[in-house]
């Protein structure tokens, strides 16, 4: 593509986001028709995982068969549904032979119209809990072992934002929260279940534009870190099959210069 004329403002880019799709046999026909009716102006699309009900293959090619219904590029990561049957590797081969992106810790960049770079970073996130009651690093090894698997995934997180730093929109797409807003309205004894305050500290250095996530289906849709927004897009919190974004690139691209 050409690369954009800095002395012009390029055009939003229109993002359709949702999570804990949970497809299976019986919400097969739901699912298609939800990315065959997406717009044919939608840039993206961003799954916050859960894409699976119990974590199959034969789940899994229900969504490729649903995504194959859309031209937009659809980037992904797993939940914890996704990894329930202990299939995750097998389950994100079928979606990138199906064409999707699944991001596990990593970034990737979409160039759009006029040579906009759009940055996307995915990382599943992890359990931990929220100040001040979050999970400390103490004890028997396996409840050091989720404080080191949240760690990684924090450092996953902040890798891919750095990767991404010049694009012009920077998105951030997990399955668990990194924020308690987003959590209102499921019950405060799981929170630590629904997410790690953790994960918020690579987002306010990096100041994405936007962050999705997942998992709090009896959550609440917004919130925010420092000045970036986040949207739990679990779709019983959004009603709908995806929520919809225009976002404005920066004609400078990120923080970097």
């Amino acid at each position: 593509m050409p690369a954009a004329d800095p002395h012009l403002e390029p055009r939003p880019i229109r993002v359709a986001a949702a999570g804990d799709v949970h497809c299976r046999e019986g919400n097969r026909e739901e699912i298609v028709a939800a990315f065959a009716a997406l717009d044919d102006d939608t840039d993206l699309v961003l799954l916050a995982g859960d894409l699976t009900s119990h974590g199959t293959v034969a789940e899994a090619e229900i969504l490729v068969e649903a995504a194959a219904a859309t031209e937009a590029p659809v980037y992904t990561v797993l939940g914890n549904h996704d990894w329930h049957a202990g299939l995750g590797a097998d389950i994100a081969e079928v979606l990138r032979r199906g064409g999707l992106t699944v991001l596990a810790g990593d970034s990737a960049v979409l160039e759009c119209e006029g040579g906009v770079e759009v940055g996307i970073v995915g990382a599943k996130g992890f359990v931990g809990g929220f100040a001040p009651h979050q999970m400390p690093d103490f004890g028997e090894p396996s409840l050091r072992a989720l404080y080191a698997e949240a760690g990684a995934e924090v450092e996953a997180l902040a890798a891919g934002l750095a990767a991404v730093a010049t694009c012009a929109l920077r998105l951030v797409v997990l399955h668990y929260s990194p924020s308690p807003e987003t959590l209102a309205g499921e019950p405060p004894e799981i929170f630590a279940f629904m997410g790690s305050d953790r994960l918020a500290a690579p987002i306010l250095e990096h100041g994405p534009d936007l962050v999705v996530h997942g998992h709090a289906h009896a959550g609440s849709p917004e919130g925010r870190i420092g000045e970036t927004p986040v949207y739990n897009v679990s779709v019983p919190v959004l009603g709908a099959d995806f929520r919809r974004f225009e976002l404005q690139p920066s004609v400078v691209g990120g923080p970097i210069p």
